[in-house]
């Protein structure tokens, strides 16, 4: 995932001596689903085999359909850091961990579901609308500011040229003529503390906007 990120953000460097990196529309043009969310939160959890408490950040989320129509919902999460180290939500997670997190909010969220439970059809209005966590590994002590990377809650999607497209190779998976940005929400954070401290702040949102990533 890191090297796949990175690869991409060379790629804009590139192609930014040309154009501009396009934005999402002003008027969103494709669906969009209503993305209800908490800032990442830590938690202690003592894992099966393990004699200390490791901790984790959740993301505790609720998506409502009110397009007027069904619409395909596969969310993804990442969190970039200072330094450009990519963090891939869910990734190596104990489902400890979802059990905990589900423990902590069961009263407020008695409809809580596992994140593999969010993915397909969304039906339309609020009583159709799902709650879910999304878990990360600690980014490393000395991170200050990270972003926060939600795709899959619109349609919007735009083809662009690749600068470095090849035609002497042919196109392949490593040599696209095109590649495609999808409108992504990103929120930045701020993270309290020093590196004693860190890894049990609570993360402090900064801003928010829509991209195309």
């Amino acid at each position: 995932m890191r090297a796949g990120v990175l690869g991409t953000l060379s790629l804009f460097a590139v192609a930014g001596t040309m154009w501009a990196a396009p934005e999402p529309a002003i008027v969103p043009r494709a669906w969009e689903v209503e993305f209800a969310f908490h800032d990442p939160q830590p938690i202690d959890i003592r894992l099966p085999g393990d004699s200390d408490a490791t901790t984790f950040w959740y993301v505790l989320y609720t998506v409502t359909n009110t397009t007027g129509r069904e619409v395909p919902f596969y969310p993804s999460f990442e969190i970039v850091t200072d330094d450009l180290t990519v963090i891939e939500g869910g990734a190596n997670i104990n489902p400890a961990v979802y059990d905990a997190v589900e423990a902590r909010h069961r009263k407020a969220y008695p409809f809580f579901v596992r994140p593999a439970q969010m993915l397909g059809p969304l039906l339309v209005g609020e009583d159709n609308a799902r709650t879910s966590a999304m878990v990360f590994h600690v980014p490393d002590a000395a991170v200050n500011h990270f972003r926060l990377y939600v795709g899959g809650l619109s349609g919007e999607i735009e083809k662009v040229r690749n600068p470095r497209f090849d035609r002497r190779r042919g196109e392949s998976a490593g040599n696209s003529q095109f590649f495609t940005l999808r409108k992504t929400l990103a929120i930045y954070y701020d993270i309290p503390g020093d590196s004693m401290t860190r890894s049990s702040s609570t993360p402090v949102r900064v801003r928010q906007e829509w991209v195309m990533r």
